[in-house]
């Protein structure tokens, strides 16, 4: 047996392409709130009406009679997620948490979601959404979450139950994010001042000497590119990673640094038009700069 009616608190990104997979999976009813829900204009209204889902006037109305809550927001929302569907009696229905926040804060969402009477599982997604979609390995965490894979799996969800407690998962994926996105931060850093000095080529000979990961120009790219598209959404997570930290008594000094950095690449996303690593860093630089394209570099 699987889930039959299925309730989105979330259509974003992550949002829109589980809609999309779970119609294909034979889900015919599905339900979804956003906060954005009442701007007729926002990308989730628009995502909801080009898929014909009713547009709920509350996480509460969208979730009732659903046998599984999805929970896909922003890390900061977390919470708010969680109360916003455990107004009432949840009937032991399943919510799949599978937003990045630390250990405490899924915690803290399970104490809201089981004082309702619903079934929380901790998620964490451990590779970027889009390219295997619905079938994103997740590492699974709580008393549910066996129960809960048990009747997802046939809908193409893939994941790996590592312990009955609440925080475990979690702290897997945020210990991982203080690697993957300070990288990001650190590679933003480094390229913007090394195209500057018109160095940069030296600078990833370098690296590609000896840390020898495979194409570094490439890396470069992707990896600064995804600070710029998502740099918002990655400082969030980075907050958590560092709460993820300051909780294991530890002080947060690179977490943080991070944090703002991801924060700080967000506001030039429009160096993404750029589709060469040099392009890109020499329009951010014009940015700020304050003047049109930058000399040239050696």
């Amino acid at each position: 047996m699987s889930f039959s009616r299925i309730c989105l608190i979330g259509l974003g990104e992550v949002g829109q392409i589980l809609a999309d997979d779970l119609k294909a999976a034979g889900v015919a009813h599905i339900t979804a709130y956003d906060i954005l829900f009442d701007k007729p204009d926002s990308i989730p209204s628009r995502a909801a009406q080009q898929r014909r889902i009713a547009l709920a006037k509350s996480a509460a109305e969208a979730a009732k009679g659903a046998d599984l809550i999805i929970s896909a927001v922003t890390a900061a929302n977390d919470l708010d997620a969680a109360r916003s569907v455990a107004k009432g009696d949840l009937g032991g229905t399943f919510y799949l948490d599978l937003n990045s926040a630390s250990p405490g804060t899924k915690r803290d969402a399970a104490k809201i979601v089981e004082g309702a009477n619903g079934r929380y599982v901790e998620a964490a997604v451990m590779t970027p959404y889009p390219p295997k979609r619905i079938a994103s390995p997740m590492l699974l965490g709580g008393p549910h979450a066996e129960d809960f894979l048990a009747h997802a799996e046939g809908l193409g969800f893939s994941g790996r139950v590592v312990s009955p407690d609440i925080g475990i998962a979690s702290a897997t994926k945020m210990c991982r994010s203080v690697m993957i996105k300070g990288i990001e931060a650190l590679l933003t850093e480094s390229m913007l001042s090394a195209r500057h000095y018109g160095v940069e080529k030296d600078v990833l000979a370098s690296l590609s000497d000896l840390l020898p990961v495979g194409d570094w120009v490439k890396l470069a790219r992707y990896m600064i590119s995804r600070s710029l598209e998502h740099g918002t959404r990655r400082a969030e997570e980075m907050r958590e990673v560092a709460k993820t930290v300051r909780e294991a008594g530890i002080d947060p000094l690179m977490s943080s640094a991070a944090a703002a950095r991801q924060d700080w690449a967000a506001a030039h996303k429009s160096a993404l038009s750029e589709q060469q690593l040099a392009a890109m860093l020499d329009s951010i630089l014009a940015e700020l700069d304050g003047k049109g394209p930058t000399r040239k570099r050696a």
